[in-house]
């Protein structure tokens, strides 16, 4: 068995060690990440810089264009504006096969896009700037962008569930009943037509695993978060493997475990054989540098789309980047 600490119950997560990340039988062809807000750009960032780890694709929710703020100030990719694409879409080409993965791999990539009409954070402006820059790269017919009426900046839901926001406020913890499926959308449109979800009690586990040295980075929780359905606990059946990644102060550390629990996925996972991946950020109040050269603290425990971490922070080598990546290689070795 792994070296893992199986926590009590699929829906309530307790406070326990972490143990070392371990290895299941997963296709490394199967490996996609999706997240919401900087969630989403962080999530853009590697299935745009890593698309060879990310070889079934990547979803953003209420995020942005890959490399927005390197070039002009980060506001200018919130608050629903019209951020310009023209510098970093020509990254994307001049970087190719250097400072990120082949370009011509997004040819075969799933991509999913979602915004919220409502949403006044990030906003459908910019998500439309990330869909018209996708679309010189992906194939047309793997690329969907979904636009959801008077739904605000939250990750959406069709259902109940204990502690969630109204969809029309944005609010904590950020996830919302808005008669939208979202992590069932984006599953799906990652691996097609998948089994129906467990709506009762999982029969998988939430493990915690230890999310330092080469699986962590400045910026990052040490503690980071799975969910096995019981199909993939004992290695006999080939799993998939999807990165989910939360928004700015959705971090365990901050909502707790309704991200992993009440967004739906392990739903999804737990029928599918699919195993989830929650990396997790940590709040941050010393000031940082960022790409256009100001101070800035991430007291809200954002992934790094600004370049807090390093100026590489989109690019192969970026610190956060780089620990999801080894978390999915040791996920994914055995």
């Amino acid at each position: 068995m792994h070296a893992y600490t199986f926590l009590a119950t699929a829906s309530l997560i307790t406070a326990t060690s972490a143990a070392s990340l371990g290895a299941f039988n997963v296709d490394p062809g199967s490996v996609s990440v999706s997240g919401f807000s900087s969630g989403g750009f962080m999530a853009a960032q590697l299935g745009v810089a890593y698309s060879s780890t990310f070889q079934t694709g990547f979803g953003v929710f209420s995020g942005g264009p890959y490399d927005c703020a390197r070039n002009q100030y980060y506001t200018n990719c919130m608050y629903n504006l019209n951020p310009s694409i023209t510098t970093p879409t020509a990254n994307i080409k001049s970087w190719s096969g250097n400072q990120i993965d082949t370009i011509t791999n997004l040819k075969s990539r799933k991509i999913y896009m979602q915004a919220g009409s409502a949403d006044t954070t990030v906003g459908p402006n910019v998500m439309a700037k990330l869909n018209i820059q996708l679309s010189n790269f992906g194939s047309a017919s793997n690329l969907t962008y979904v636009s959801r009426s008077g739904a605000a900046h939250t990750f959406p839901t069709d259902f109940d569930a204990q502690g969630d926001n109204s969809c029309t406020s944005s609010s904590s913890p950020y996830v919302s009943n808005c008669g939208y499926d979202g992590a069932g959308a984006v599953l799906q449109w990652m691996y097609g037509t998948l089994n129906a979800r467990n709506t009762g009690t999982l029969t998988g586990e939430v493990i915690s695993f230890d999310q330092t040295s080469s699986y962590g980075a400045n910026g990052m929780a040490t503690t980071g978060y799975l969910y096995v359905p019981a199909t993939c606990k004992d290695g006999s059946t080939i799993c998939r493997l999807h990165v989910a990644l939360h928004g700015c102060s959705q971090s365990y550390g901050q909502i707790g475990s309704k991200f992993i629990t009440n967004t739906g996925y392990n739903k999804w996972a737990d029928t599918n054989n699919i195993i989830m991946l929650y990396p997790q950020t940590t709040q941050d109040n010393s000031f940082h540098t960022i790409w256009n050269g100001g101070l800035l603290s991430n007291s809200n425990g954002c992934w790094d789309w600004l370049g807090w971490y390093g100026t590489n922070a989109d690019q192969k080598g970026g610190a956060q980047m780089t620990a999801i990546v080894n978390q999915v290689s040791q996920i994914i070795s055995g």
